[in-house]
């Protein structure tokens, strides 16, 4: 027997099937998103004075999507360890998410090492000027060492936790929380239903601010091109190819191989992260796109104590397209010292740096402009004084451009890690997965009162 909200959303459901042709006037979310991109370049070129008169509209998008985060993911946690009884599972399945993430995050890093010793983007660039205001700011800031991190994890007030969007401190208390309210048994039970609730509201409140993402957009890419121009499109162009390059080879060749090895439904996962992946390419953002992400993995099949546990984990520990940066963009900063300087950095002292990267890379979480800070960190240790910070503002110009695509694989990495998991431990759903994005999901979603996924599969 379907719920009274149910039945109202099987009025909207297509009678024939969720992937019938859409009128031209109502175009998918990933179409929508594409034209508020392309409609913001055209702004900030041919009227580039409203750039900055339109970008209020992203940050109000993107203060949206954080104030969802931190409810999302503490609910969405909570009920699916102490709900689903999946307490014992935590620790072997954190053990297993990490030890994904290294292997995932090092073959980046030396996939970039690859790359940018075979293309050499940085021979010829001369080191001249400093932008010094760029660089005091982002050395304010610095990479948290292992210790540091692990103490971060521990939030002192998980109320400040959620203020900030300190994703890696929520999940720390969330996972506590859950362990707590499955102890105390019976007890805990309407704590078990209040975060069901909470979660489905929260899934809801996501389709709605995702309406609202091509305006956002199309703002941020307005105000990119009217500031920097067009010619920003070809500054540093060969690192930016090379970067570009790099990150296709990556997802070919790793993520191909994980797919393969893992049985991922590569057609179906492409469809579940198409949309989140284009929001954070186009908002340089990949935590704008958790919410929809985590909501587009739980409809292909990867339970929810898998999802809510490793995605937002993820976020600290497996950051692809930033550690493939990182490595293209040091090695960069070497070769553009050599050809200013003379100074010479051998494949030796390379691969020390990247042995470097894979440690401090890991505390990325919560810094601002985090990859330029472990950047400046490592490039200060081995290069000359003062070449380093020379080389990091140098890319600064640039960074938003290679930021759009190291948020996309991060995004698409993250979500790649909860199928892998979820296979790992034997509870992906393969038979979910055979019906995303049809009039069977739909129907499935209604039957078990999941709302506010269902609205989606339809939206999908």
């Amino acid at each position: 027997m379907l719920s009274a909200n149910a039945r109202i959303v099987m009025i909207s459901v297509p009678p024939k099937t969720a992937r019938r042709a859409r009128v031209w006037y109502r175009p998918s979310l990933t179409t929508q998103i594409m034209i508020g991109l392309v409609v913001g370049v055209l702004i900030g070129w041919l009227r580039p004075e409203w750039g900055n008169k339109v970008y209020f509209l992203r940050d109000i998008f993107l203060n949206l999507i954080k104030s969802i985060i931190g409810p999302l993911v503490f609910s969405t946690i909570v009920v699916g360890i102490a709900g689903a009884g999946a307490l014992r599972k935590v620790g072997r399945m954190g053990l297993k998410a990490l030890v994904y993430f290294e292997i995932v995050t090092t073959a980046a890093l030396f996939i970039g090492l690859a790359v940018v010793n075979l293309t050499k983007p940085g021979i010829g660039v001369i080191l001249a000027t400093s932008n010094t205001g760029v660089i005091n700011a982002i050395g304010q800031s610095h990479p948290k060492t292992l210790v540091e991190t692990i103490v971060h994890a521990f939030p002192s007030s998980v109320i400040d936790s959620m203020v900030r969007g300190d994703v890696l401190q929520i999940v720390a208390f969330a996972v506590l929380f859950a362990m707590a309210v499955s102890a105390v048994g019976e007890k805990g039970k309407p704590m078990i239903r209040a975060m069901e609730s909470l979660s489905q509201i929260m899934f809801k409140f996501t389709n709605y601010v995702m309406m609202f993402a091509p305006v956002g957009v199309g703002a941020a890419m307005a105000h990119t091109v009217g500031t920097q121009g067009l010619g920003v499109l070809g500054y540093l162009g060969k690192l930016i190819l090379s970067f570009y390059f790099a990150l296709i080879i990556f997802i070919l060749l790793v993520f191909g191989l994980v797919m393969l090895i893992a049985r991922v439904p590569v057609g179906q996962f492409t469809r579940a992260v198409r949309e989140p992946a284009a929001l954070a390419f186009a908002t340089t953002s990949s935590e704008s796109a958790l919410p929809k992400a985590m909501q587009a993995m739980e409809r292909l099949g990867v339970p929810r104590h898998i999802v809510g546990f490793v995605m937002p984990t993820g976020y600290s520990f497996n950051m692809d397209g930033a550690t493939l940066y990182l490595a293209m963009a040091s090695v960069f900063v070497a070769q553009a010292a050599q050809s200013s300087t003379g100074y010479h950095v051998g494949f030796g002292q390379q691969i020390t740096m990247m042995l470097t990267l894979m440690i401090t890379s890991k505390g990325v979480a919560a810094v601002p402009r985090s990859s330029l800070v472990i950047l400046l960190a490592t490039v200060n240790s081995f290069l000359p004084a003062g070449l380093g910070p020379i080389g990091v503002a140098l890319i600064f110009g640039v960074d938003e451009l290679m930021d759009m695509g190291r948020s996309c694989v991060n995004l698409i990495g993250n979500a790649l890690a909860t199928v892998v998991i979820a296979r790992w431990e034997g509870e992906f759903d393969d038979s979910r997965a055979r019906i995303f994005g049809t009039r069977q999901e739909v129907e499935l979603d209604l039957r078990s009162g999941q709302v506010a996924l269902a609205e989606a599969a339809v939206e999908d």
